[in-house]
């Protein structure tokens, strides 16, 4: 577990011991940026997809109906993530799984029922999630995910969130059908781009709030790309397993995950001062 300060501005310290004692800690709302983030995103990018696929077949509500329901169950969690004090995995990482979905549904509905362009629906995701990040920097003075401390940060977090999800179902349907490189040869793909960022942090020195939100974005791509290859049958390039099963098998690895963390507390940072 590590400590880090918050980049919001301190009260200037005062002469008295009480006084530069009298700062109040607040938790960080998010977890720690370790491996266990990064394979539980893709997994929730996954079921993203196949649940999007599964509830749009079996719910019969149509992808405006199904739409409209997963938007109000991601409202509910929203509002117990921001009614805690502090991270909770469970809660964090159900709010990451239903905004996957939402995510697609909202780039879906714009493709399939409005007939919107990829090409349009990709600029418009770009555009709102760099206006996002802009408003997001002018208000807070920073992008970093270890100070996501404040109602208006994880407000701002959450809002980036979406547009990174919906933003990367957009932009990975249209490399997939621009290039048709199939399911699993994009999933490659997407897995040496996410290993490029990865390399030109480490190795280049990128800024690491950049490589971070475009490696977030990538796996967006990487793991629909990775669910439609389980899912969709052989004649389309798939394997055949179909959304249900699926949908199970990488709920069940996310929930033995994340019951781990919510016991080991591994991913949990520390308080920052302010």
């Amino acid at each position: 577990m590590t400590c880090e300060l918050s980049e919001t501005p301190e009260a200037e310290p005062g002469p008295s011991a009480s006084a530069r004692t009298s700062h109040r800690l607040r938790w960080n709302k998010v977890p720690e940026v370790t491996a266990y983030f990064w394979i539980i995103k893709v997994l929730c990018t996954t079921v993203g997809e196949t649940a999007a696929d599964l509830l749009d077949e079996k719910a019969g509500l149509g992808l405006t109906g199904v739409s409209l329901l997963m938007s109000a169950l991601l409202a509910v969690v929203l509002v117990v993530q921001f009614r805690t004090r502090v991270y909770r995995a469970g809660v964090y990482w159900l709010a990451v799984a239903l905004i996957s979905v939402v995510g697609t549904l909202i780039s879906d509905n714009l493709t399939d029922n409005i007939g919107v362009p990829l090409e349009t629906t990709t600029t418009v995701f770009a555009v709102l999630l760099a206006a996002s990040f802009a408003l997001w920097y002018r208000r807070e003075r920073t992008l970093s995910i270890h100070s996501i401390d404040t109602p208006s940060r994880e407000a701002y977090y959450w809002l980036a969130v979406l547009f990174t999800f919906a933003l990367g179902t957009a932009g990975g349907d249209l490399v997939s059908e621009r290039m048709d490189l199939g399911y699993w040869l994009a999933a490659v793909l997407f897995a040496l781009a996410i290993a490029a960022v990865g390399i030109a942090h480490f190795a280049l020195g990128l800024d690491a709030v950049w490589s971070f939100w475009t490696a977030y974005i990538l796996t967006r791509p990487l793991g629909a790309s990775i669910g439609d290859y389980l899912s969709q049958p052989a004649a389309d390039g798939g394997l055949g397993f179909g959304t249900v099963v699926t949908s199970a098998l990488f709920l069940a690895v996310i929930l033995g995950l994340v019951v781990y963390l919510a016991v080991s507390r591994k991913d949990v940072t520390g308080p920052a001062r302010t």
